[in-house]
């Protein structure tokens, strides 16, 4: 007891030193900071329950993905609540919602019997979930710091990002407006930004800090959530052979932590770091190429350059690059639903039974099937996915089948007739995909009820990665793969080693991602940038996923693989691939100090408002949008130029929120594959702002109607601005000093 004492005081005291030191590191920002941990604390202790319900056999009784449930819970409720109707989208639903279902679940936990393991937690158990909150608050410290030294939604797709977020934040209805095509609604995975505005409105923050909130939140989780995953797998690892629980648990933690959230691929290891010492020490040409961080993330296809550019991103530059895009935010749902997926799988192992010969009936049926709770929650969040970012639907549709596959085999495998086995295990895992799939669509049903897929297809990849780039992006991550197959494989042959259930779950890992690494090589999802970059998205979207699942399986890789017996060849592998998988951790160190500058001179820290370089880089426009954010409620349309995707266009949209005509021609291009309307919406804009003919122009505001118009730099700049027609349609309601830029209200 004594010793308990001792290590949760110590834990306790950490935990007030890192929440004092954020007051320090985030000086004004530390308010907001606060206010979100605890509101994530609080949502996690109410979804305790069920957190416990799913991953009581992980050593912290569920902690940390109770607070994944308790954001996604009463996020996806909230959400509900409103596309039906039901409800409106504020604050007080939010909070009004989120204590109902906190309250639920407690409700839920007292009325219910309940399993020896679900009853309290131990103390073992309680310093781990401490472990757990340490390492979270840390994380999410370390990074909201970090982010406070360029905290500008300005940028690459930021603008997209913050939009999507202020549109939301004006409204009640869900979907939001579309801030770039009045009059329609978002068509677009809006799922990551909508929680973040989610947890915006229940703490009553403001956009532009929470919009670096968000992302620094994911990045503490993803560090956290593999802890905890293949902390939990080493050590079911040590209990499936009665050995003692030892450190190399926690190691193996940080190792999975470091892989999915710091780590880069070895194309900085090599490219970054070994060929310039190379040329260094013989002497050699250092030639034009001048290595950036981005450029891990954009090799095959851009080095050489050929018709055939992609995009190999992974979890730690988008953290770095602080876009809040849908492939981010889904980060932390889908690592919650693979600590889930090896929480049902232990469950199995654990409790399967003999199945008598005929009871593959009606009742097994509907208890193995419908009333599953894991296979309830596997349903909830692929369906989720599809709202957040539909290509994690399809590839945990297919990891998480694998891993229900192997379940169902459990509940058959005592019986004797081994084609029985596999008839068996294939109609009740046919029933189960079939379940998923219509209970999953149902929860996504709001979203997809008004949803335009924007994919045309499916084409055959006739560019293919260059061998030598795709083992350099890819051949540390297959060589341990393949050899944690062999390795087991041989064990098992020889009968040194049974393969457990905690080697099956890393088997179904090794496969899905071999799998997510290939299908790029063969096929592609059609999309309006075949031109060039036809394997682009498709390459992106799978092999993020793929880059997680390979470091979550490493991890347990570097430690599993040690305790073979014998194995010297591969346990001498494996330590070269370690020395390169720490290589590729340093990755973090060079994005970092290339983006952010020196961020150990707390000096140099700037804040965590998004929306603060518009002084700098929008000064003609600064006052007026903040005057808009600050005057109009609601989403009336306003009129602003428009101009290219990525380009400086759209600032006043993109930073209110409010719908404009037209927005990002490429952006729209995608979301709505309507060429004709899309460039029929830039004439009209054209002949607002141009044209003589007064009773066209009213016409025209009246068909999309347009409350605010917007003259500014951009305006004069693209448009021949016809001003005095403009000002007679209504009146000034705000301009700036010099009547340089100006706002106009039109008259009903």
């Amino acid at each position: 007891m004594m010793r308990f004492k001792i290590g949760l005081g110590v834990r306790a005291a950490l935990l007030a030193i890192l929440l004092a030191t954020s007051t320090f590191l985030l000086g004004e920002d530390a308010e907001v900071f606060l206010k979100w941990w605890l509101c994530i604390l609080t949502l996690g202790l109410g979804f305790l329950p069920l957190g416990q319900a799913l991953c009581s056999n992980f050593e912290d009784k569920g902690w940390i993905v109770s607070k994944v449930l308790g954001i996604t819970g009463t996020g996806f409720m909230v959400w509900l609540l409103t596309c039906c109707k039901i409800t409106k989208f504020n604050s007080s639903t939010c909070l009004v919602i989120s204590v109902i279902f906190m309250l639920l679940n407690w409700l839920i936990l007292f009325s219910t019997k309940r399993s020896e393991e679900q009853k309290g937690m131990n103390q073992a158990q309680i310093l781990a979930a401490f472990d757990g909150e340490l390492i979270f608050v840390l994380f999410f410290l370390a990074w909201t710091y970090v982010a406070g030294f360029r905290p500008e939604a300005y940028g690459t797709e930021k603008f997209m990002d913050f939009g999507f977020m202020m549109s939301m934040m004006r409204s009640e209805v869900l979907p939001a407006p579309d801030m770039w095509y009045a009059g329609e609604p978002l068509n677009y995975y809006y799922g990551g930004q909508y929680f973040a505005v989610f947890l915006t409105k229940l703490t009553k923050t403001e956009v532009a800090q929470t919009y670096n909130l968000m992302r620094t939140m994911v990045a503490g989780f993803a560090f956290v959530l593999p802890f905890v995953l293949v902390r939990q797998m080493i050590w079911d690892f040590h209990t499936e052979r009665n050995w003692r629980k030892t450190n190399s648990a926690n190691i193996a933690g940080i190792l999975a932590g470091a892989g999915v959230s710091l780590a880069g691929n070895m194309h900085y290891v090599v490219v970054g770091k070994v060929l310039p010492w190379i040329r260094k020490i013989f002497h050699l040409p250092e030639g034009d190429y001048s290595y950036w961080f981005p450029n891990s993330t954009r090799y095959i296809g851009y080095y050489p350059q050929e018709n055939d550019m992609t995009i190999h991103e992974f979890p730690s530059y988008s953290f770095v690059l602080g876009d809040l895009h849908a492939h981010v935010v889904n980060v932390l749902f889908v690592l919650t639903l693979i600590c889930i997926v090896y929480s049902m799988i232990k469950k199995c192992q654990k409790n399967y039974r003999k199945v008598e010969a005929g009871e593959l009936n009606r009742t097994f049926i509907m208890q193995q099937v419908f009333a599953d709770p894991y296979i309830l929650v596997f349903a909830f969040f692929i369906g989720l996915f599809n709202w957040t970012n539909f290509w994690d639907f399809v590839i945990y549709f297919v990891m998480g089948g694998f891993a229900v596959i192997y379940c169902n085999y459990l509940k058959f495998a005592k019986l004797e007739d081994k084609k029985e086995i596999a008839k068996r295990t294939v109609v009740l895992s046919g029933y189960h995909a079939i379940w998923v799939f219509v209970l999953a669509n149902i929860f996504a049903l709001p979203f997809t009820a008004q949803f335009d897929s924007m994919a045309a297809g499916i084409g055959i990849a006739f560019n293919h990665s260059r061998p030598y780039q795709w083992w350099l992006v890819w051949g540390v991550q297959v060589i341990m793969t393949i050899l944690f197959f062999v390795g087991i494989f041989c064990a098992w042959k020889k009968k040194e080693e049974k393969i457990g259930y905690v080697d099956w779950f890393g088997i179904i890992l090794g496969v899905s991602a071999l799998g997510l690494i290939l299908i790029p090589e063969l096929i592609y999802v059609r999309d309006i940038y075949e031109a060039g970059y036809a394997r682009a998205n498709t390459m992106f979207k799978l092999t993020y996923q793929a880059f997680m699942m390979f470091a979550i399986l490493m991890a347990y890789m570097f430690v599993r693989m040690w305790l073979l017996k014998k194995q010297h060849i591969i346990k001498g592998i494996m330590v070269f691939c370690l020395v390169c998988f720490l290589g590729t951790c340093c990755y973090i160190v060079n994005a970092v100090t290339s983006w952010f500058g020196d961020v150990q001179n707390p000096e140099q820290y700037k804040g965590l408002d998004a929306t603060a370089f518009l002084e700098n880089s929008f000064h003609r426009d600064a006052e007026a949008i903040r005057w808009l954010n600050e005057n109009v409620k609601g989403n009336p349309v306003i009129l602003e130029a428009q101009g290219d995707s990525y380009s400086d266009y759209e600032r006043v949209s993109a930073m209110t929120g409010l719908p404009t005509l037209v927005g990002w021609y490429v952006h729209e291009w995608l979301w709505r594959n309507d060429l004709e309307d899309l460039n029929y919406r830039i004439s009209v804009l054209d002949t607002i702002y141009t044209s003589d003919d007064e009773n066209m122009v009213r016409d025209l505001l009246e068909d999309y109607n347009v409350e605010y118009i917007y003259v500014g730099y951009l305006e004069r700049d693209k448009y021949q601005v016809n001003e005095e027609l403009l000002n007679s349609l209504g009146k000034r309601v705000y301009q700036s000093d010099t009547g340089y830029t100006y706002i106009i209200k039109l008259e009903n």
